[in-house]
């Protein structure tokens, strides 16, 4: 991939940016998508179209029972800095299905922090920027400071705890099976949303 500058990711953050979606219009989309039995993204197959329904599911189930603890409030509600967490995702990836809806309840407790989403497919230019071990992972929360527009830090795909998971599965097993996706799910059941928490608390220098 070609060298790009710094003014020039700038460019490409704001112009995502410029077309990014609330959390609440993010789950209004997803609603209408599963009424309508589609997906976001390239792909509109069958099994897509199933992870969105599921996904749906999901993120209605953590959008009513996510916790933030008293001391994780406090800490949130006293971060001074005026950001906005950017964050790549699709409707039908299963990680972001967990994973956003805590952020969300992470960014509803400050003014300061401004959460928008956009889709992976459509923000191509954004995502080459930010991948993981070379590979477009979702979702990507990107964390910029909204004064100078600069990039202060990145989280994602997943949180620490899942990803040392994965790369013990994958240490053992050499590839991804059904058995780590049905572990993943049990790892998220049981974490309900808190390690995600301890890294964004992390991520924004309040851990």
């Amino acid at each position: 991939m070609d060298t790009i500058t710094h003014n020039e990711i700038k460019k490409i953050i704001k112009e995502s940016l410029n077309k990014s979606m609330s959390y609440k219009e993010y789950r209004l989309l997803m609603a209408e998508l599963v009424k309508n039995q589609s997906t976001t993204g390239m792909d509109k197959s069958v099994d897509m179209v199933a992870y969105t329904v599921l996904n749906e599911q999901r993120m209605k189930r953590w959008d009513k029972t996510v916790k933030v603890s008293e001391e994780a409030q406090e800490k949130i509600t006293s971060f001074k800095g005026n950001i906005t967490w950017l964050v790549l995702t699709e409707s039908w990836c299963g990680d972001a299905a967990h994973v956003i809806p805590v952020i969300n309840k992470a960014a509803e407790l400050n003014a300061n922090i401004d959460l928008k989403l956009v889709l992976r497919d459509e923000n191509d230019a954004l995502m080459q920027q930010f991948l993981t071990n070379g590979g477009k992972s979702i979702p990507k929360l990107i964390m910029i400071d909204n004064t100078s527009g600069e990039v202060l830090g990145t989280f994602g795909p997943r949180p620490a705890g899942a990803t040392k998971l994965v790369e013990d599965y994958l240490a053992e097993h050499g590839v991804v099976t059904e058995g780590l996706k049905e572990n993943m799910q049990v790892w998220y059941n049981k974490d309900k949303g808190q390690n995600t928490i301890a890294d964004l608390l992390n991520l924004i220098g309040l851990s």
